[in-house]
């Protein structure tokens, strides 16, 4: 896998059932995840792939020193071990999270 943000094409808002299908039929193990308005999360890695997919309101990664913002519909392809930290938007995010153990 390689780091990527993949920007929502949809012509409505994101569907979380269908979003949770089509991770599921990549291979990932899928579970929802909800953030509080402004959660932060220090900076760490895993030692799988993961991919994660807005549902709802906003998150921020940094990587590297460079920020990606995602807003509903949008996806962070992260490759195993690649350290980040994250941080949610002024409404909190509702976000699935896709891990696969081929990292």
């Amino acid at each position: 896998m390689r780091l990527a943000v993949v920007a929502w094409s949809g012509a409505g808002p994101p569907d979380e059932a269908a979003l949770r299908r089509r991770l599921e039929a990549e291979g990932f193990d899928v579970f929802a995840w909800r953030d509080p308005p402004g959660a932060r999360y220090a900076a760490h890695h895993h030692e799988h792939d993961e991919s994660i997919w807005l549902v709802r309101g906003e998150l921020t990664f940094e990587i590297a020193g460079r920020a990606y913002r995602l807003g509903p519909g949008d996806r962070l392809m992260l490759p195993a071990r690649t350290v980040h930290t994250a941080a949610g938007g002024p409404a909190g995010a509702a976000y699935l999270v896709g891990r696969r153990a081929d990292g």
